[in-house]
């Protein structure tokens, strides 16, 4: 997660089902879905206005100094936080409601678990991640449970590891065997990630070309890219070249990298012939019009043609997670 330094710091194209574009009656919006939601608690200590792309000026620092701040607050219209749990999740219920939209949320289980039942059925599909103390046997209870619909975020990089270390590989195989997406952290955390508050994490781990041994062993596992491996595109681009299964989404670097950087990457992945496996994503936290400020990159993209953009906000990830339509509209009973 692109973000996991503030909280430190305190496939695939199985179905040729076609999906409408016609707005929901209840919105009159087309759906979309965002497939990399975060559920926490909020934290007193990120309450602080953060502006979009605020990553555009990254002076560095000193050792003997305060670390470098991690926030940007100065701009003419940064996002507020949301002050309370509670606000929190109506802030997320009116954005799935009002914008038509289907969440992948993994995180906090207990907030988790509020947001899904909180939901309509099926508008929020429920994620769990790795944790290589919990056994094996309990990894497969959990996925077989049926509430759980991806195994998201897996973050080795921040633990000073490669995807494709052996100690993952038996719950990447209960993934696979279950047909359960895996959603894997590739790429920044941000600036300074390693001289705040994470110490393990190594920029040359997140290379997504590291993926290629963990997709050997595991040839009928769906999985996706987090944050497009960037800075490592090109990387990515040969990645995706050798494995037709493997997607990607665009979350955090969206909202926090210089836009002309942001819109560099998608243009080169579109040109790069790869527009039917870019999925939407936020890597959402604390603000909720950050919402709002990603799905505008997209919407107003003047490269993008409007096939191209439903592409991103909906049907690639509708494809990517077998989806039927039915699965988004907000009831209007």
């Amino acid at each position: 997660m692109l973000l996991r330094s503030l909280l430190a710091f305190l496939l695939i194209a199985g179905s040729s089902a076609v999906f409408s574009q016609q707005g929901d009656a209840a919105t009159g919006r087309p759906p979309i879905i965002d497939i990399h939601v975060h559920t926490l608690r909020v934290n007193p200590a990120f309450t602080t206005p953060l502006c979009p792309w605020f990553l555009s000026d990254m002076p560095g620092g000193d050792p003997r100094d305060p670390a470098p701040p991690i926030f940007n607050s100065d701009c003419a219209d940064p996002l507020p936080a949301a002050a309370s749990d509670d606000e929190l999740r109506e802030a997320i219920l009116a954005r799935i409601r009002d914008l038509n939209m289907t969440m992948v949320a993994f995180g906090d289980p207990g907030v988790l678990h509020e947001w899904a039942a909180a939901a309509p059925p099926g508008l929020i599909l429920p994620g769990i991640g790795i944790n290589t103390d919990m056994p094996v046997a309990d990894f497969r209870d959990s996925l077989s449970s049926g509430f759980y619909r991806v195994v998201a975020e897996v973050a080795p990089q921040y633990r000073g590891m490669s995807p494709s270390d052996t100690v993952f590989t038996p719950y990447f195989s209960v993934a696979e065997e279950l047909n359960i997406p895996v959603g894997i952290h590739m790429g920044t955390g941000g600036n300074g990630q390693a001289n705040i508050g994470q110490p393990a994490y190594r920029a040359s781990l997140g290379n997504p070309l590291l993926l290629e041994d963990l997709l050997a062993r595991h040839p009928k596992m769906k999985i996706w890219v987090m944050h497009a491996g960037y800075p490592l595109v090109d990387e990515l681009i040969a990645l995706m070249g050798a494995h037709a299964y493997v997607y990607l989404d665009v979350s955090g670097f969206i909202w926090s990298y210089p836009l002309d950087e942001v819109h560099y990457v998608i243009r080169r992945l579109v040109q790069a012939g790869f527009g039917k496996r870019i999925m939407y994503g936020t890597d959402f936290i604390y603000w909720p019009r950050m919402i709002e400020t990603s799905i505008g990159v997209i919407e107003n993209a003047r490269y993008l043609s409007a096939d191209q953009k439903r592409d991103i906000l909906f049907n690639n990830a509708a494809r990517f997670f077998r989806m039927n339509h039915e699965d988004f509209a907000w009831p209007t009973d």
